[in-house]
């Protein structure tokens, strides 16, 4: 139940005991009234929401939790693990935990949501496969 999530970020959002909508467009506003390239809107139990905008080059180093990248706008290259590859918006990334990773060649209205989730290590310790279901 998402109750108990800490929505301190977005009071004028839609939050109820049962829904809570975070629109693109006021996480961008409050992301540019900052000065970091990114920032936290939301958490609850381990999943914890940001957004993510970083100027011209992205310094972001391995996270010690699985995370999801969702495309907001732009396109550029994304580096992972060896392999880099385009991506555009609308595109899902996902990247375990402790894998080095960061946005190449990005355009500059390049934006993205990321969720990290999960325990410290990652939720597949022992086993680092990712399983396609398509």
């Amino acid at each position: 139940m998402i109750a108990t999530a800490s929505v301190q970020f977005l009071p004028q959002h839609s939050y109820t005991r049962t829904t809570m909508k975070i629109s693109q467009s006021l996480a961008l506003e409050l992301l540019a009234q900052g000065k970091s390239p990114f920032l936290e809107l939301f958490k609850h139990g381990t999943l914890s929401l940001e957004i993510y905008q970083p100027d011209q080059v992205d310094h972001q180093m391995p996270h010690d939790r699985d995370e999801v990248y969702v495309v907001v706008s732009g396109s550029g290259q994304f580096f992972c693990d060896g392999n880099t590859m385009p991506f555009e918006a609308g595109d899902f990334l996902f990247v375990p935990a402790f894998v080095e990773h960061r946005f190449l060649e990005f355009t500059p209205d390049f934006a993205t949501w990321v969720l990290f989730y999960g325990p410290k290590g990652g939720e597949a310790k022992e086993n680092k496969s990712v399983k396609k279901i398509w």
